[in-house]
């Protein structure tokens, strides 16, 4: 009887985890939740939290369970992949909702440890006599919502570092000027692919040379979802007034050593070239409530977020070109995790653990 329970905690989290994962990129700086009202073995109402601000999963769960069936019969059981929240803030606790619901079994993936949760809504739930059991599928858990994770627990963001590379270990051509085009390396589905992590990310970062040779857009006109917010360093305000960075589109922070007033959608924020630039810079992303960060390149960025040893993932594209000279690719200094064939391109993905 154990084990059968054990086995359907395990299923039914993993499907509040399936849930949860469509709030990718739409709920951030909250976590992505999924829950899930089971009766008799049988999911009777199931929900996520859809966007930042709105309802939470527990919400959408019992609202769903509610429509199919009126009320909520006794002994149902409640999946929540995340440790429900018990204080006010956009929306009411979601502990006094399952409480006034009659619920009496509470089944959570693992913790919330954000300081106004942390053990507060499972200590409350278990006050009204509410069973709770706790970290099932943790691992799991904390791996889709790494990024949450990540920034409170090391008040940084998830750093992301990203680039294609030829089959020679190049990222560019050793010709490359104001006039000429950059390299393409990756193919086209790999792009759509890069511009889906954008929508994931809350925040995505080049260097001075990257924005000033490539002028990039840095938005997912290749995929539906939110822009985020475009970063980069210009350290001598020396980047041209009509590149796509300052166009106002999207909100745009620039790192500079100048005094610059910050204006249309564009925010300059002033730190010491001569120091740490890597910490300063996480610090102010952390101070901005910024999560996750994507960074795309050049090789002198990547290779400083590697060198200072700050960054969790990295996604190389080897594309099915050779470019026989140029800027070398940064050298990977991580732990291989997975491999993914892209029609000629070929896609490694690294962790620094």
């Amino acid at each position: 009887m154990y084990f059968w329970t054990v086995m359907n905690d395990e299923r039914f989290i993993k499907r509040c985890l399936q849930l949860a994962a469509n709030g990718m990129g739409r709920v951030a700086p909250n976590p992505m939740v999924g829950g899930v009202l089971v009766h008799d073995g049988m999911i009777i109402g199931e929900g996520f939290h859809q966007q930042f601000g709105h309802a939470h999963a527990e919400v959408n769960a019992i609202a769903d369970a509610e429509k199919r069936n009126e009320s909520i019969p006794e002994n149902t059981v409640l999946y929540v992949n995340l440790e429900p929240c018990n204080h006010h803030e956009k929306t009411p606790p979601c502990t006094e909702l399952i409480i006034s619901k009659g619920i009496k079994k509470v089944v959570v993936g693992t913790m919330d440890p954000h300081y106004k949760v942390k053990g507060k809504g499972i200590e409350r739930l278990r006050q009204a006599g509410i069973e709770v059991t706790v970290n099932v599928c943790e691992k799991e858990c904390h791996e889709l919502n790494k990024t949450f994770f990540t920034y409170l627990e090391k008040q940084r963001p998830y750093i992301i570092l990203k680039w294609a590379q030829s089959i020679d270990c190049y990222i560019s051509s050793s010709n490359i000027d104001l006039t000429s085009k950059r390299d393409i390396i990756s193919n086209d589905y790999s792009r759509k692919l890069t511009h889906k992590w954008r929508s994931e990310s809350m925040a995505i970062m080049v260097g001075t040379n990257t924005a000033k040779h490539d002028n990039p857009q840095l938005n997912v006109r290749d995929w539906s979802g939110n822009n985020p917010i475009r970063i980069t360093l210009d350290r001598g305000l020396i980047l041209p007034n009509d590149l796509h960075l300052f166009d106002g589109t999207v909100k745009t922070i620039i790192f500079t050593e100048k005094d610059m007033p910050s204006s249309n959608n564009l925010e300059y924020i002033k730190i010491d070239f001569n120091k740490d630039t890597i910490i300063q810079l996480l610090d102010e992303l952390y101070k901005h409530n910024i999560q996750s960060l994507f960074v795309e390149g050049g090789a002198s960025l990547i290779n400083s977020f590697m060198d200072a040893i700050y960054w969790d993932e990295a996604r190389i594209f080897i594309g099915n070109k050779t470019l026989c000279d140029g800027i070398k690719a940064p050298e990977i200094r991580g732990t291989y995790t997975n491999k993914d064939i892209i029609e000629d391109d070929i896609l490694l993905v690294y962790k620094n653990h």
